[in-house]
């Protein structure tokens, strides 16, 4: 396996600019995930990798070899995307074992190989069927099998699992990643699926607009995040933010929210009094019941989950979702008073919508 260095790389069509100047170091045998909204130019990056894509500016390296003018044959890399692309007129064992024939290789030699690779995606009941034989869940793993004979330097994922229904997404991540954790393999994987994210990556590359908001490890994203849009895209359901004017006055800190709403915070905040702020909260970091530490809300709706209980309500004008463990009998138009949690909070600037450090003035 190899790492992958992205050094300054940009993308132009025309005078539209889809990345500008993105930087990532892949170390050998890392799960990195790019993720990010539509259009952030995530698959636009990986298909520059795969050499799908032209290179406008900036350099990659595989293995610390420069491949910005070497053709995607000669890249030795994999590629599984959305949409399979499987050749619906060859069986399973013939669709895996396409790359190695064109390459001349010994028929014993393939045999072996793609027996290999459907051992360890349980296909060696399926080697004899059809695309159309088999369910989407099969098809994705025949189109991991096919880049897995080949045993290149790295593999890349495009959004692999976007055509499978929720059951199937969940149970495809666990291969995906029991795969990688067997090969210790370099993946480079892109979705738009957070959770996905979150439950796969050794580390996460947060794209936004064609540049890298952020990079880092699942949970310290979600626990530190650099700005407002980390903050908002990683976690499910969303930070909430409560925008207001950050007050500090006799050893007391608290956030003026609209409708006169007061939101005492902890003496740690960083920011300066009369700072334009937002509060981020997460769903999860509210407890119920009153005291000074509180803060009323008025329902709006509730979504029993099954393990959870969602609820949306109104806090200082804006909609914020909580989520509870327990079972309360909360009703629509219902007034409740909340605990945030003072250790999980954060603050960011309301113009620049960076994350204010704890004791930063």
């Amino acid at each position: 396996m190899a790492s992958v260095d992205i050094q300054g790389v940009t993308k132009d069509y025309g005078a539209v600019k889809v990345i500008r100047g993105v930087d990532i170091s892949i170390a050998d045998e890392e799960f990195v995930v790019l993720v990010g909204p539509s259009g952030c130019g995530k698959s636009t990056l990986l298909r520059m990798i795969a050499g799908l894509e032209t290179i406008s500016g900036g350099e990659i390296r595989i293995g610390g070899r420069i491949i910005n003018d070497i053709p995607a044959k000669s890249r030795d890399t994999a590629m599984v995307f959305q949409s399979y692309a499987l050749y619906p007129h060859m069986s399973v064992f013939d669709n895996m074992a396409f790359s190695l024939k064109l390459r001349k290789m010994p028929k014993a030699e393939i045999e072996a190989k793609v027996h290999a690779a459907a051992g360890i995606l349980n296909l060696m009941d399926y080697l004899g069927r059809s695309p159309r034989q088999l369910s989407g869940g099969q098809r994705q793993r025949v189109a991991m099998g096919r880049a897995l004979v080949r045993a290149p330097q790295v593999f890349l994922f495009d959004e692999p699992l976007s055509n499978l229904d929720a059951k199937l997404r969940v149970q495809m991540r666990t291969e995906i990643k029991a795969l990688h954790q067997r090969l210790r393999t370099t993946i480079v994987y892109v979705t738009h699926d957070q959770i996905e994210a979150m439950t796969l990556a050794d580390r996460i590359v947060v794209m936004h607009d064609g540049i890298v908001e952020q990079i880092g490890a699942p949970l310290d994203l979600y626990d530190n995040p650099a700005n407002m849009f980390v903050a908002g895209f990683i976690g499910s359901p969303a930070m909430n933010f409560v925008p207001g004017t950050l007050r500090r006055e006799a050893g007391k800190v608290w956030l003026d929210a609209a409708g006169n709403t007061r939101i005492p915070l902890p003496a740690r905040v960083g920011g300066e009094n009369g700072r334009k702020v937002a509060l981020g909260l997460r769903p999860e970091h509210f407890t119920l019941g009153g005291g000074d530490d509180s803060v009323e809300a008025t329902v709006e709706v509730v979504e029993p989950t099954g393990a959870q209980i969602e609820v949306f309500a109104t806090l200082a004008g804006q909609q914020i979702c909580t989520v509870f463990n327990e079972r309360h009998p909360f009703r629509p138009g219902e007034r409740i008073r909340m605990r945030p949690s003072a250790d999980k909070l954060h603050l960011f600037d309301a113009e620049t919508r960076a994350r204010i450090l704890p004791g930063a003035h």
